[in-house]
């Protein structure tokens, strides 16, 4: 995830570093109201990553329908659109031109999400997601990691079906801090915790915990049950699931990012 900036006083750069899948969408160079896409097949590719990753694993697509884009949202049709890219500082943007010309999407498919690399960005996205009164959904073999995780959270309903999968790590700044290297009501650490109140979250200081317990060069792998269990009204569980083997994992890439967090 990215910096952040709060109360006008500087703060050394704060991100989660994003998961981010290799490309499969080469098609998207077009401008974003003139593109349309059809993914026929699953794809399997494999990258090199850097910036602290030390290992090389699988990344993956749904297939989708076809419909036009913005930015990492796609249309699926008059009801429905998809996120299937990581976010960036243009995504609110994005978003609003796609509420702009199809009102009246009521749930977002959450099928490839890798993160973000702007959090700032991305909270604020996920802030509109909720404003608009839009549900988030992930169905069957849909993955959602890192900063993708917040948007998931914005839904006015959440949905998990069987076989999606989540994955969470704490974030570390450019300086390589993480959450644990500043005071727990910073305003680096509330940030996160004012979000998760503001969604709705039972509770947001264990989640965030739970999240922050994972070195930020791995993660944890969640279950659709797992998730469900942090965001319905029984307690979550206590272990991490196992890491899917490679070849089933999608990628992980851990970059040095610089946004600020306003």
């Amino acid at each position: 995830m990215a910096i952040r900036q709060a109360g006008g006083a500087h703060l050394s750069p704060m991100r989660r570093s994003a998961i981010l899948a290799a490309s499969l969408f080469a098609m998207f160079a077009a401008p974003a109201h003139a593109q349309s896409f059809v993914v026929r097949h699953s794809v399997t590719v494999e990258e090199w990553v850097d910036e602290g990753a030390e290992r090389l694993v699988a990344a993956r697509a749904a297939a989708l329908a076809q419909g036009p884009a913005y930015g990492p949202f796609r249309v699926i049709d008059g009801r429905r659109a998809a996120l299937v890219e990581a976010t960036d500082g243009a995504s609110p943007g994005h978003f609003a031109a796609l509420l702009r010309d199809h009102p009246d999407i009521a749930v977002l498919e959450m099928v490839e999400c890798p993160g973000t690399d702007d959090d700032g960005a991305n909270l604020r996205l996920g802030r509109m997601i909720r404003a608009a009164g839009i549900a988030t959904h992930v169905p069957a073999g849909g993955s959602v990691r890192s900063g993708a995780v917040e948007l998931f959270l914005a839904g006015r309903t959440r949905a998990i079906d069987d076989g999606a999968e989540f994955a969470v790590h704490a974030w570390r700044d450019s300086d390589g801090l993480g959450p644990g290297d500043y005071g727990a009501d910073s305003p680096v650490n509330r940030a996160y915790l004012d979000y998760y109140r503001e969604m709705g979250l039972a509770r947001p200081q264990a989640f965030y915990d739970m999240t922050n317990a994972v070195p930020n060069d791995t993660a944890r792998w969640l279950t659709a049950q797992d998730m469900r269990e942090w965001v319905g009204e029984g307690q979550p569980g206590g272990t991490a699931t196992t890491a899917p083997t490679a070849g089933s994992a999608p990628a992980i890439a851990y970059l040095d990012l610089d946004r600020r967090f306003p």
